[in-house]
């Protein structure tokens, strides 16, 4: 492996949303700085599901569930 290219690799403290805090190894900042995050796992809606729904418009759900619906479906 080349020496002086790679970046330094160091630990930082990572501090989610709701304040929960962590401490990883990364090549972001310098030893010991703090990433404080804005969006993360507890709160961006990708993750927890947000509130969006699925909606029927002009029966494409229901075209796919019956044209789809048994793939993968246990057989009794």
């Amino acid at each position: 492996m080349k020496t002086g290219i790679h970046p330094d690799y160091h630990t930082i403290k990572i501090v989610m949303t709701d304040g929960t805090e962590y401490m990883t190894r990364s090549t972001y900042g310098k030893e010991g700085d703090v990433m404080q995050l804005d969006i993360d796992p507890t709160s961006h809606p990708a993750w927890t599901g947000g509130s969006a729904q699925l909606m029927d418009r002009g029966g494409r759900l229901s075209r796919f569930s019956a044209k789809f619906g048994s793939i993968g479906a246990i057989k009794k």
